[in-house]
Formats: C-alpha cells, structure tokens, sequence
C-alpha cells in the first residue's frame, strides 16, 4: 500500500477543499493517485449533495454585477444558513456566478449552461460540487439583466455582506443622454427607493391587466357594502384604483429619499438639472428566500436530538 504523505493530502485539499480526513481517504483509497482521488472526492461529494438537496435553501446572497455602466446583472444564490453569506468560498462563488450572468445578459437558461471559469463545469455543476465544500445545500435560484443604449443601469445592496452582495439587490436602468456619473448617482437613488418601496411596475400600462381587473373585483365587493348607488359605487372604485396605483407602481409612488414628490415627479426635476430627459425603462428587484416556504423547526427538539436526548 502506497505511503500517503501529508504534503499530498494538503495537495489534494488545496485542488478540492474537502476536508483533510476525507483527503487522507480518497488518497489511500486510489493508492496516492492524485487525479483518481480527486474523482473519488467529487463522487463522495455529489453524493453528499444529494443527500442534501431535499433540504430547504432560503438564506444565502443577491449579488449584482455590473452597475453603473449601460448593462447590468442581478442574481440570487441560496444556502441553508446565514452563516454561508459570511464564507468566503461561497462568496466568491457568487461573485462569480454575478460577473457570468452579466456576460449571458442575466439569461437565466444560458447561464446554468456557461463553464464556471477555471474548470470544465457547468454553473449548475460547480454549485452542486461546492455543496460538499459549503457543507450546505446551495441552489442558484434566478438571475435577470438589465441593458440600455444610451444611459445607465445603477444598482443598490441592501444588507451589504460585502460590496455588491447582500440581501436585497435593485438595479434600475435609465435611458438618457445625461453624464453617466451624474445620471448614475441619481439611479442609485431610484434603486434605493426599490429597495424600499417594492412597486410592482414601472408605470400603470406595465401593470398586469388580469391584476388590475382583480384589484377592481376586490373594491367593487367593497364598495358595494355601502350601499351607495352603482354610479357612486364606479366614482369609488376609481378613486381607490388610483389609491392603488400609488402603492404599487414605480412612478406613482412617493420618492422615499425625500418624501415631497413622487417619483415621476423627481425624474422630471433631474431631467431638467441635468439637461437632458431621463426615462426609467426598467427595473429588477431581488430580495432574499422571498416566496420559498421555510421549514418552520423546533430549536430545543433540535438540540435534544443532537445531545441524544
């Protein structure tokens, strides 16, 4: 049997971040062959991530890529615990992850498909293979980008682990012939206003018709409890679509940063300052495990099970 040293298992450790007992195994397992070992600890590892994969991964990072120039990415990667945020592996996993999706344009398909740099993975492949690094499940959960000819697309993190990655990432694309820096400076306020406002649309014609006609069902049935006559009833469900509008779209909404106008209202004031018209054409925003169904456990049972109790 072939004499397994220790600088060949911190060898095979610094290739593949397992371990080091699991390390000093595939290594005696293939006779200090380095390559086969490697291929031992990625089957051994798949397979830790399969056993993984049933668990619910809701923390994790938003990341963005790109921001302050004429494209930009958004993506969001999932872990088990918060605890993975602060990993530096998984961080630069999902750094990576970000610059890739800016360069497939945040195709969200493509980039599952792109090769993670320095390897001959998939994307998808390489966080299946970290997953027995992390210890955790990991899923790359979606990905969008934003592009303009002529303008910017600024972005903003919020609850910023490290710049660019935290649990809310906003990116805002602006359309103008403005001095990007300028312009960008005013986006990244926009984005800011995303991030706290959450509108559902750019403007009322970007709204979803089948959502408008539900919001109008829902004030009907209410308005009808009044009493009134139905051309009253018409009068109030109008007065509360508009109500409506200011809550969930982006320009009707009122501008978080200072609170005096709306948000159509503060673009038309820096189209003038700036010299040139400003459209927003789009926005993407992305917070944290929002919609996945966390697993509600119970702490002390948790701890009991652990101690053997």
């Amino acid at each position: 049997m072939a004499e397994i040293t220790a600088s060949q298992v911190k060898a095979l450790r610094d290739k593949t971040g397992a371990g080091m007992m699991d390390c000093k195994s595939a290594l005696a397992e293939t006779g200090g062959d380095m390559e086969a070992a490697v291929d031992w600890l990625r089957a051994k590892g798949l397979s830790k991530a399969a056993k993984k994969a049933g668990r619910v991964a809701a923390e994790g990072l938003v990341a963005v890529a790109g921001g302050g120039t004429a494209q930009a990415a958004v993506v969001e990667v999932n872990a088990e615990t918060d605890f993975v945020a602060r990993n530096e592996t998984f961080q630069e996993l999902v750094s990576s992850v970000a610059k890739i999706a800016l360069s497939v344009d945040g195709n969200d398909q493509a980039l599952r498909k792109a090769t993670y740099p320095g390897t001959s993975n998939t994307v998808e492949d390489h966080i299946r293979e970290t997953v027995a690094q992390i210890g955790e499940n990991l899923a790359l959960r979606r990905a969008a980008g934003l592009k303009v000819e002529r303008g910017v697309v600024s972005s903003y993190v919020h609850g910023a682990v490290v710049p660019d990655m935290g649990r809310i990432g906003v990116l805002v694309a602006l359309q103008s012939d403005a001095d990007q820096a300028k312009l960008d400076g005013f986006g990244r306020q926009l984005a800011m206003h995303v991030a706290a406002s959450t509108p559902l649309a750019v403007d009322v014609s970007d709204l979803d018709p089948a959502l408008i006609e539900r919001e109008r069902s829902i004030l009907r049935e209410q308005a009808r409890e009044s009493g009134k006559p139905e051309e009253i009833i018409e009068k109030m469900i109008e007065g509360r679509l508009r109500k409506y509008y200011e809550e969930a779209v982006l320009l009707k909404q009122t501008f978080v940063i200072d609170g005096d106008q709306t948000v159509e209202q503060a673009i038309e004031a820096a189209s003038k300052e700036l010299g040139t018209p400003i459209r927003v054409t789009g926005f993407e925003r992305y917070a944290l495990g929002e919609g996945i169904e966390k697993d509600e456990s119970d702490f002390a049972a948790e701890v009991a099970a652990a101690a053997g109790g």
